[in-house]
């Protein structure tokens, strides 16, 4: 009997602890320093967050609402934190993924409303989650393993949602700009059958024509650049979301998502081998149940199930790929926390799972169609020492992930200081099981490998908080040690295999801020100083740096104005990096600024209108072996609201 049918019949037990968001980057732990227990309230912070799961750790929460801009792009925004660097097939809808503290695209968990995004190959592709989802993005930085599971060798997304409001409301935005690019989203919220709903519907396409400069003779230095324009870049999608709560009664409520995309881009491939014909389509859907709430006493418990199908289908392409893959994960778990007095909180997460794989073409080893049963255990213990001087945070995941059993452990520390300080530090070891990709899915040129071990890391990092009424800073450092990574190498004739190879080690420093010196002016910025060494005892490559992993990454952004005229100015830069792991072939660094206008009237009925204009210089550049970027481009948006400001958008 498959995985699915057996899901249903299993529960999981989950307790974690809570603490509510300060500020960005700032949470408050279960147990407070104080003569009183502060507990935050269940309904203002999704159980799962990662505010909640990780209370030490080095987490940047990104509100979407504040972030301000038209034509805005969820990698994009998620890559203006430290320690992320974006990976980017170019131009809307086009392929996006993220690279957390040097860890590979498939090393980072993406969860939307805590359900995990990760294809079958192990990456999430963020094209394929609109910002018109969103409420906020949380972004925690360095190993996930033991408060997530298996995948967060570099940190892990939560994507939260938009939440229903009590009174009604209509909002919307269009936007047009360069290339034909077209986005929209339509949401209605308010009072339904005794509970509160939400329905958003969005869209969005492009022709993705833009120009850019190719190099006929890339040996040649010096020759002259030629201007051409992108083909067979267009891209479309549309989808909806759900969400219903409702009070149950006796201090519970329920909590019904569900989520639906449709896409279909074009595969141009890089400038120097374009593809005229590739395609790929897809669709997901994904619907997950919360039930949350206190048992007699005082234990808080929040029961979920979730689960989604997520299938693409190739076709066309030089070497004529043809075929559709469908993945399906699923589970059921159930949380709940305690406190044993006022100087210690216990938790545990016990969860049961499962993921399959259906594609054209599988190794024999997987008997025809790959699935996995998943199960956790995870326990935690914050103890508050000291008359609250010092806040420890022990926890430790024992997961069983397909054949592989890993154990993930962690502790975290935060001590208060005077003046606002802050210091935090923490350190673990985590875990990614390879792929059914990797294992059993051939993939054209690219053969499987049954035999692969899981990647794992150890890693710590330490920080020094400062918080104000008007500020927020964050200075720290962090090492991580990634061994038995797994890499595709040549396989005679013609092929590649992945193996277990590899180890590196990644550190480096991140400092981020937001200063607001006026109400009507404010400004963040972000830093990243990333140094790999590639560990394998190979003389070509032995600590020589990573590829895609540039040494500096800077984002700042100012806003300022009134309502009816706020304006707007970023940049982003980072430094050149390698391309291969010789050194041989490497990527120049590049800087790119935005620029942005937008005046709001009205507050019940509200309007706004904006012009963005992006990569402002107009910047040529390139990303992820090849891929060309965009260059100037300029988008008009609209946007409307009728009603008073839900829970989430109220300031």
């Amino acid at each position: 009997m498959r995985w699915w049918h057996l899901a249903g019949r299993l529960l999981c037990l989950a307790l974690s602890t809570s603490g509510p968001a300060l500020a960005q980057q700032s949470t408050e732990p279960l147990l407070v320093p104080t003569a009183e227990v502060v507990e935050a309230p269940v309904a203002d912070e999704p159980p799962d967050s990662a505010a909640r799961r990780d209370p030490s750790g080095a987490l940047t929460v990104i509100p979407v609402d504040e972030f301000g801009g038209a034509a805005r792009d969820t990698a994009a925004m998620l890559a203006t934190a430290p320690g992320v660097t974006l990976q980017d097939a170019g131009g809307y809808g086009q392929s996006k993924s993220l690279v957390v503290r040097g860890a590979s695209s498939n090393g980072t968990l993406v969860l939307l409303d805590g359900i995990p995004l990760n294809g079958a190959g192990g990456i999430a592709d963020l094209s394929r989650v609109p910002v018109a989802l969103a409420e906020r993005f949380e972004v925690l930085r360095g190993g996930a393993g033991a408060r997530y599971g298996s995948g967060g060798l570099g940190g892990a997304i939560n994507i939260i949602t938009r939440r229903p409001g009590k009174s009604p409301r209509v909002a919307g935005e269009l936007s047009y700009g360069s290339w034909d690019t077209a986005t929209g989203w339509l949401s209605a919220s308010g009072p339904l059958a005794g509970g509160e709903a939400l329905l958003l519907v969005h869209g969005g396409t492009s022709s993705g024509r833009f120009p850019y400069s190719f190099d006929p003779s890339p040996t040649l230095p010096g020759d002259a650049l030629l201007e051409r324009r992108r083909t067979n870049n267009d891209a479309r999608g549309a989808g909806a979301l759900l969400r219903l709560r409702r009070e149950l009664g006796g201090g519970f409520s329920a909590d019904l998502l569900g989520e639906l995309s449709l896409d279909e881009r074009g595969l141009a491939g890089t400038a120097q081998n374009p593809s005229e014909d590739a395609r790929q389509s897809g669709g997901r859907g994904s619907a997950s149940l919360r039930i949350a709430g206190t048992l007699p006493g005082g234990v808080r418990t929040n029961a979920r199930a979730y689960f989604r199908r997520d299938r693409l289908a190739l076709s066309g392409g030089p070497l004529g790929l043809q075929g559709a893959q469908v993945q399906r994960v699923g589970g059921v778990e159930l949380e709940g926390q305690t406190l044993l007095g006022e100087w210690n909180a216990l938790s545990a997460v016990v969860s049961v799972g499962g993921e399959s794989v259906s594609a054209a073409e599988t190794n024999e080893a997987s008997q025809g169609e790959p699935a996995w049963l998943r199960a956790s255990v995870m326990a935690m213990d914050e103890l508050l020492l000291w008359d609250g001087q010092l806040i420890v945070a022990p926890s430790l995941r024992v997961e069983r992930a397909g054949p592989y059993t890993l154990l993930s452990p962690k502790v975290g520390v935060t001590v208060p200081l005077p003046s606002g300080f802050e210091l935090r530090a923490n350190g673990g070891r985590s875990h990614r099981a390879p792929s059914f990709l990797e294992l059993y899915v051939r993939q054209g040129t690219l053969l499987p490998n049954p035999d692969l071990r899981p990647e794992s890391a150890l890693y710590a990092d330490t920080a020094v908080v400062h918080r104000s009424g008007a500020s927020f800073a964050s200075v720290g450092g962090f090492v991580s040690l990634y061994q038995d990574l797994i890499s595709y190498e040549a396989y005679p004739p013609g092929a590649a295999k992945p193996y277990n190879f590899a180890s590196a080690r990644v550190m480096g420093l991140e400092a981020e801020g937001e200063w607001r010196p006026h109400p009507l002016l404010s400004g963040t910025f972000s830093y990243t100083l990333t140094m790999s060494s590639d560990l394998q005892r190979d003389g070509r490559f032995y600590l020589r740096e990573l590829p895609y992993r540039p040494r500096h990454k800077l984002a700042a952004r100012v806003m300022g104005g009134p309502r009816w005229l706020t304006g707007r100015v970023e940049a982003v830069a980072q430094s050149a990096h390698f391309l291969s792991r010789d050194g041989a072939m490497s990527l120049p660094g590049r800087a790119f600024f935005h620029a942005g206008l937008a005046s709001t009237f009205g507050s019940r009925t509200e309007f706004t209108v904006s012009c963005e204009v992006k990569n402002l210089l107009d910047a040529r550049a390139e990303d992820f072996v090849g891929y060309p970027l965009p260059g100037r481009a300029v988008y008009l948006s609209v946007a409307g609201a009728f009603g008073p400001a839900s829970r989430a958008e109220a300031p």
